[in-house]
């Protein structure tokens, strides 16, 4: 099998990548990437020539028709994905996510390729804290940022290209990913850092926001299992029940590299801030049969921080300009 994946230099791609690598010797994987901020090329450096690598933009017509025309599978990663980012700037979510995606789409319709699109939780906006509601497959979209607007918009596209062309696509809608070879400017890996570098972690506001969290090698499991068992033309969320509330996460994160459990700094809340996600991934259990790995998110944690501090080379060379991002709009409020 040939598999092309797009953003797959990012953070879940590239696992993705290394985990088809480890367990699928079969399948040739050829990765393209417009190899902006967020990607690191040491994360696949190890692999050399067993991975075809081309550097360019989803949104390139040309580069996508010949891409996925020596492909059999497209597996789409590929997006803008930092929900602070979107709210400085949005150009670059709408350009890469939905004028990216609709690119990928034409070129898969031209030439009759199996896709599965990559979406997040997000799209549903938020849940009430304290309940047991959960976001299922039929839960309405109500976006609250320019990022999860435009992964929103990428979803419909591929939706409405399955009934009006009649593509072969899956879709999927994952809970927050954690794991190695996560960009610092992201919540755990951030958290961690800081406490490496001596830096107290940022918490946004009171802390109570509640994210739905699954290792990234349980995320691109459940990836593998849609593409070998998932119906054509359908949705199904990815989730490992691993909600916790975010002050619980840094608090965590400073227990497991022996520091006080209140050494952190409160900073002004972001503009719109969800309160909580969860994900009812029962589908994906039930009818596909596929189940996480890490249910403890506790040992999955530590297993990231122990990552994080033996990889300090991988990180090191990004960490200063993300936290002089975020001291110009941070304010420490207590």
């Amino acid at each position: 099998m040939r598999v092309l994946v797009t953003g797959g230099v990012g953070f879940i791609g590239a696992n993705f990548v290394r985990l088809t690598l480890r367990e699928r010797p079969e399948v040739a994987v050829t990765v393209v990437d417009a190899m902006t901020y967020a990607a690191n090329p040491e994360t696949l450096a190890e692999f050399g020539d067993a991975i075809e690598f081309i550097k360019g933009d989803i949104a390139d017509p040309a580069l996508m028709d010949d891409l996925v025309s020596r492909t059999d599978l497209v597996v789409h990663f590929a997006a803008e994905s930092h929900n602070d980012n979107s709210l400085v700037d949005p150009s670059a979510f709408v350009q890469t996510n939905i004028v990216g995606t609709y690119t990928l789409l034409e070129a898969v319709r031209r030439h009759g390729v199996r896709l599965h699109h990559i979406s997040t939780d997000e799209v549903f906006g938020d849940l009430p804290l304290h309940t047991d509601e959960r976001f299922t497959e039929a839960t309405p979209y109500n976006p609250s940022s320019p990022y999860s607007s435009t992964k929103a918009g990428s979803d419909l596209l591929v939706r409405a290209w399955v009934r009006s062309f009649g593509i072969h696509a899956t879709l999927s809608n994952c809970s927050n990913n954690y794991g190695p070879y996560q960009h610092v400017e992201k919540f755990i890996p951030r958290q961690i850092t800081n406490v490496l570098s001596g830096v107290r972690p940022k918490l946004y506001g009171e802390g109570t926001n509640v994210r739905d969290w699954i290792h990234v090698d349980d995320h691109n499991d459940a990836v593998w299992t849609i593409i070998d068992r998932g119906t054509a033309g359908e949705t199904y969320l990815i989730g490992a029940d691993g909600e916790c509330d975010n002050t619980t996460v840094v608090q965590t994160i400073l227990e497991l590299l022996g520091q006080p459990t209140d050494a952190f700094d409160r900073v002004t809340d972001r503009p719109g801030h969800d309160l909580r996600y969860a994900i009812d991934s029962t589908r994906l259990r039930t009818e596909l049969g596929w189940q996480p790995r890490y249910v403890d998110f506790r040992s999955g944690l530590s297993a990231t921080v122990d990552w994080y501090r033996e990889h300090e080379a991988w990180w090191r060379p990004f960490k200063d300009a993300v936290e002089s991002t975020y001291a110009r709009t941070e304010t420490v409020i207590g």
